[in-house]
């Protein structure tokens, strides 16, 4: 897959890279090697970068893809497995993937899985958590959970199963078959597919229209999206959003201003609202 764009690093680290252009970030998972498997410490990198893309107010949407043109991502690296989870270089078992997941479905940015090959096991769960799906013509969706001695019964069975249904996702998880993409398509498990040399294309000219639209409207629409799937956590996130939104109002802004000013708001001007 060849980059058009002059993207521009905003942060090193080890095992990804954490790209900008015009509004639009991109972690791309960088271990080649091992078809952009996972370990410890590249889900740690990751969050750190999800977190800038959180905060930074001139990052609009966030591509997360794979280098290569072979895999998008192959899960976690059974290399690195231990008992207990996998081994960071501390020793510590872990599956801090789930906090990586959890941060997808928080940030209140669009995310984009931008599939360019082999989207397998934990990195399987990666696309089907991002907001958005598209994936080259030759890429590979599959579970491998039950072959390699796992299983993921959170957003990789549930919400994968609100995307293609139980029975598909039965089917998925028992009998780790491979679909093709125009498969995945048909059964609504992805966005589009595109051309391999016209998907980092194709995906940054869906970033540009997101990028035309109301964040405000993005960010509350995705909030609701997810608040039934996230029981009171994701209920929490969507108040929270609420929270701030009535911050912006005038009448919240007199509320603060009479504490402030030490005496007695006047709310009655307001009631035109109710």
């Amino acid at each position: 897959m060849h980059s058009t764009i002059n993207w521009i690093s905003i942060k090193k680290y080890e095992d990804i890279l954490f790209l900008f252009w015009k509004g639009i970030s991109k972690i791309e998972i960088n271990r080649p090697e091992c078809h952009n498997a996972f370990r410890v410490e590249t889900v740690k990198e990751m969050i750190d970068a999800i977190d800038i893309c959180y905060d930074r107010k001139d990052i609009d949407v966030l591509i997360i893809t794979g280098s290569g043109n072979k895999s998008f991502c192959s899960g976690g690296d059974q290399n690195t497995r231990g008992f207990g989870g996998y081994l960071g270089k501390d020793g510590i078992p872990r599956l801090n993937i789930l906090d990586f997941y959890k941060k997808i479905r928080e940030i209140p940015k669009p995310v984009i899985a931008m599939v360019n090959g082999f989207a397998v096991g934990g990195g399987h769960v990666l696309h089907v958590v991002c907001d958005l799906t598209i994936a080259s013509d030759h890429a590979i969706f599959s579970q491998v959970g039950p072959k390699v001695g796992s299983f993921d019964g959170g957003f990789g069975s549930s919400y994968l199963a609100r995307h293609i249904g139980q029975k598909r996702t039965r089917e998925m998880w028992f009998l780790c078959k491979k679909y093709s993409a125009e498969e995945a398509f048909k059964m609504g498990l992805i966005n589009k597919v595109v051309p391999l040399n016209d998907l980092e294309k194709i995906t940054i000219e869906w970033c540009q229209t997101i990028q035309k639209r109301s964040p405000m409207s993005l960010r509350m629409i995705k909030r609701c999206l997810n608040a039934e799937l996230d029981g009171q956590h994701g209920l929490m996130q969507l108040a929270g959003d609420a929270t701030l939104m009535f911050y912006l109002t005038e009448e919240s802004k007199e509320g603060k201003d009479a504490f402030l000013e030490k005496r007695n708001p006047n709310f009655k001007k307001f009631t035109r609202f109710l």
